[in-house]
């Protein structure tokens, strides 16, 4: 493997999205409704009142159902959109509109709350490629939720959602790149 942790990033992306390809609809489905109950334990126990979380691309974990019950729970769900300068602005979502987004990520509709919005939540869900067992986290590349967890002046707790076989003994990793408190997986809600 190349000695440079960009390549080496860069390799185990590669590697890891195509095992994401590979799952079958079956096993999509059961990893679903397992993140969903682990989802729903972990809001619950820190007593969220308001999540940051994201809408997931078709080869990420499901977390919409996750995120439709916290709506129907009265928790406030906040969601990214993109911006040109590297940062994220914050919507609130109602789980029915949303929009194509930068980089064809899906994006909610609705007005734009600016990039500190996320300070006052309760619980904060990222996507991840791979975090390993010290927390670090290897996000696909674009380094928006580490400028953002990396800004924040009191940072609630930060779970990756990820699958059991993303969870490592180690991950690369340069400077910038900020590590997770916790992952959920299908099988866990593995805490560091």
């Amino acid at each position: 493997m190349p000695a440079d942790p960009r390549h080496r990033k860069r390799a185990l992306r590669v590697e890891l999205r195509e095992l994401r390809r590979q799952r079958t609809a079956r096993d999509q489905d059961a990893a679903t409704l397992a993140i969903t109950d682990h989802l729903r334990s972990l809001a619950t126990g820190v007593g969220a009142k308001s999540v940051a979380a994201y809408l997931p691309s078709t080869d990420e974990p499901n977390i919409r159902p996750f995120i439709d019950w916290a709506i129907a729970a009265g928790v406030t769900v906040l969601m990214p959109v993109s911006r040109d300068d590297g940062l994220l602005d914050w919507a609130v979502t109602d789980g029915l509109h949303e929009q194509e987004g930068a980089h064809g990520m899906p994006e909610p509709v609705g007005e734009l709350l600016g990039p500190i919005a996320i300070n006052d939540v309760d619980l904060i869900l990222v996507p991840a490629s791979a975090v390993d067992r010290t927390g670090m986290r290897m996000g696909w590349g674009m380094g928006y939720f580490d400028r953002t967890l990396g800004s924040m002046e009191r940072c609630p707790p930060v779970y990756a959602v990820i699958f059991d076989n993303e969870l490592l003994d180690s991950v690369p990793s340069e400077v910038h790149d900020k590590r997770v408190d916790g992952v959920v997986t299908p099988s866990a809600i593995v805490t560091f």
